[in-house]
């Protein structure tokens, strides 16, 4: 199936291709995939480590999968979904190099999958990445990693970075 994916993905990135930017010039577009380092923070006798799959744009919702692993306590780490609202304005803000904040939700996989409120802070760099705080509480600690992010443009580009993007599979 994912493979049936990335294979409509790459025909219709082929099929709509439009001229390029003239060089110099950095495009808005809101069809950029969004890539996210992995982030650590410190916890009192650990650390906790965020890793998240590209996200993917549609309808105003940039959202992928990512893992969160508590070491030494495994038992806290998770899997899930990440969304994160975007809207064109916010998006053209953040291309302008402007601070925003944006909100989503954070989902566990799993039977009555948890869904946590997320907030997220870019401060760019320039219009093709910068700094992205993302924030949320898991019981009663506050969560907050700082990974660097990045965009890259839909079609091979995308397709590359989604191949090179940590899988996340369920044991079945």
């Amino acid at each position: 199936m994912k493979r049936i994916l990335l294979l409509l993905t790459f025909l219709a990135a082929g099929l709509g291709a439009v001229p390029a930017a003239p060089p110099g010039i950095h495009s808005a577009s809101p069809d950029r995939m969004l890539v996210l380092d992995c982030s650590v923070m410190p916890l009192t006798l650990g650390k906790a480590t965020l890793t998240l799959g590209a996200l993917g744009r549609t309808n105003g919702v940039y959202a992928g999968d990512y893992r969160i692993r508590v070491s030494p306590y495994f038992l806290k780490n998770e899997k899930g979904r990440l969304a994160i609202v975007v809207s064109d304005e916010s998006l053209a803000k953040v291309n302008a190099g402007q601070v925003t904040t944006f909100a989503g939700t954070a989902t566990t996989n799993g039977k009555g999958g948890r869904v946590r409120p997320v907030t997220a802070t870019a401060t760019p760099a320039d219009s093709n990445g910068g700094k992205l705080k993302v924030s949320f509480m898991a019981g009663n600690q506050q969560m907050l990693f700082e990974p660097a992010y990045h965009f890259v443009e839909t079609g091979p580009a995308a397709l590359l970075a989604q191949s090179q993007a940590p899988a996340f599979k369920t044991k079945p």
